[in-house]
């Protein structure tokens, strides 16, 4: 079953989400104009933008893309 969670700022305004619970353990990230940010996968522990550059080898968290491209 999809999950999706809504990632928010300080000001709890809508940065984007995240789409998770895919049969392969991927989650995608988007932003808040629906473009894909990147994606993480739980079996191979790592995290990767939307260019398919990897951004962590060793944490699943799609979060830290957001983090990365700032508005």
């Amino acid at each position: 079953m999809l999950k999706i969670n809504f990632v928010r700022d300080g000001k709890n305004q809508i940065m984007g989400s995240v789409i998770s619970g895919f049969a392969n353990g991927d989650s995608v990230a988007r932003d808040r104009d629906g473009r894909v940010l990147g994606h993480s996968n739980d079996r191979f522990n790592n995290t990767r933008d939307g260019s398919g550059n990897l951004v962590s080898r060793n944490v699943a968290d799609v979060r830290l893309l957001f983090n990365r491209y700032p508005r």
